[in-house]
């Protein structure tokens, strides 16, 4: 796939003006595999020369996203390597040096047009119909000009000097070769005049400083392809290899899927309850497919297995009920039952449900014992501590008609579950087969069908009408609370007949 035999050396470079979204994660993970299957450096460079935008916030909304993913990275703003600083805002004399060159080669020009003249510019165009562009007004101006300029005090910003005719190529990997006539390009701003770069003139000199052999990015990027291919050939670099990802699109395909878009978020989408695994073997499949059946993929697998040639150069759809059903199946079938109870316990915590989980606590062995109850029932880990809340807390009051089956009378309710309860109380609730035994038989010694017998206990023990087997039920609950619930429940079935009866 590659077309160059340096060691790989790749780079996430998102800027920090928000929270990482999928379409940038599924860059970073794509970019991330491939630095791994082929043992090269996956390196994090913050791009943060847009000052109006930056949010400091926001940088630690990303490098969290990018870890709960997994995404580690072997140089970045945290630990440092050979090609920092990792922040472009401290690489600003260095920008300053290439821009100098540039200047002096003649690939680049200041330019002290206003503000004001460059809307101007923009109004006229649009009014007679043309695409709105700089005239390259200030392109030959002559040295007596510029220096006229900077004696009037105003602060250029340097433009690249595109070339007026010809074509620029590149190859893309997803896409092939590229073609651009340069007359329709912009001469584009390389250096504002604050000092600071723009991502033209910034990407393309901290790709070749830090050894990039490969450019993985979005495909909004394509037409600032050719700009930055002349930079390179500018500064006589060999070019990198070029890789822009295909758009995803909403789940109506309508429109691209963006920040605004809510669980669009990574960080939405783990509060929201999904495991990281899932949330990476979907996004890996968002644009990409190793075969036409596999769909399950643990990290090591997508190492192994992924290929940038096989990505789609087509856009493609975000899938919320695909990915809901991926995170459902990685609760019920992958992740093993104390690995999900210890990702249920800061829930458990937040809620107030337990104080603080112990290791090798019997409160752990309980959450650990509980969760192996109702992990089949799960789609999203918040679901968890309300599917196992009433084995750890008494469940609220409910209504005593919970209590009474259909086409049950309440006595004969109170009847069966005051037998029920004797034989629980003699038998206790450890051995499930014999606790399930004799209260089937119960059920007929009480004239009553199981169902009707067995709601009730139900209720009573859990508070609600739905949850895992009674009898493992029971068994985890143990019997000591399981008796004292049902003598709440017996209280309130007596009262409800004496309602009743009145």
């Amino acid at each position: 796939m590659t077309t160059t035999t340096k060691p790989v050396r790749v780079r996430f470079a998102p800027s920090p003006t928000g929270d990482l979204h999928v379409g940038g994660a599924r860059t970073a993970l794509f970019t991330y595999l491939y630095a791994r299957q082929h043992e090269g450096a996956f390196i994090l460079r913050i791009e943060d020369t847009d000052q109006a935008r930056y949010d400091e916030a926001s940088i630690n909304s990303i490098t969290a996203s990018l870890r709960w993913l997994g995404l580690d990275w072997d140089e970045g703003p945290d630990i440092g390597g050979p090609s920092g600083p990792y922040f472009q805002s401290e690489r600003l004399e260095l920008y300053r040096e290439h821009v100098d060159r540039l200047l002096a080669e003649d690939y680049a020009y200041e330019c002290y047009c206003s503000p004001e003249r460059l809307a101007e510019l923009r109004d006229e165009q649009r009014k007679a119909g043309r695409p709105p562009g700089y005239d390259r007004h200030c392109r030959n101006l002559t040295d007596e000009e510029r220096q006229a300029k900077r004696d009037e005090g105003i602060k250029p910003v340097v433009r690249l000097k595109v070339p007026l005719d010809g074509a620029t190529s590149g190859l893309d990997l997803l896409r092939g070769p590229i073609t651009f006539e340069n007359a329709k390009l912009e001469d584009a701003v390389l250096l504002k005049s604050d000092g600071f770069p723009t991502y033209h003139l910034a990407v393309v000199v901290d790709d070749k400083e830090m050894g990039i052999t490969h450019v993985t990015r979005g495909e909004e990027w394509i037409p600032s392809m050719p700009l930055h291919l002349i930079l390179w050939d500018a500064f006589g670099w060999e070019r990198p290899v070029f890789a822009h990802m295909p758009v995803i699109l909403k789940p109506d395909g309508k429109g691209k899927l963006s920040k605004r878009d809510g669980a669009a978020s990574l960080l939405a989408l783990r509060d929201e309850g999904y495991l990281h695994e899932a949330v990476v073997n979907y996004l890996a499949m968002v644009g990409w497919a190793y075969d036409d059946h596999t769909e399950i993929f643990s990290m090591d697998d997508l190492i192994e297995k992924f290929s940038l040639e096989r990505v789609s150069p087509s856009p493609a759809r975000f899938n919320y009920d695909k990915l809901e059903w991926m995170n459902q199946h990685y609760i019920n079938h992958i992740v093993d039952v104390d690995d999900l109870a210890a990702r249920v316990v800061p829930l458990l915590v937040s809620e107030g449900l337990v104080d603080s989980v112990p290791e090798g606590s019997d409160t752990e062995k309980l959450v650990i014992e509980a969760v192996g109850l109702i992990k089949d029932k799960m789609k999203f880990l918040t679901e968890g501590p309300d599917l196992i809340s009433y084995f750890l807390a008494e469940p609220p009051d409910y209504d005593t008609a919970l209590l009474v089956p259909r086409k049950t009378e309440p006595d004969a309710a109170l009847r069966g579950l005051k037998a029920a309860r004797d034989v629980i109380a003699e038998i206790g609730v450890e051995d499930e087969e014999a606790v399930e035994a004799r209260l089937r038989a119960l059920a007929g010694e009480v004239d009553l069908k199981v169902g009707q017998l067995f709601m009730p206990i139900r209720v009573a023990v859990t508070g609600r009408t739905a949850s895992p087997g009674l009898f493992e039920t029971l068994r985890v609950v143990n019997k000591e609370r399981s008796l004292a619930r049902m003598d709440r429940a017996i209280a309130k079935l007596e009262g409800y007949e004496a309602v009743a009866a009145d």
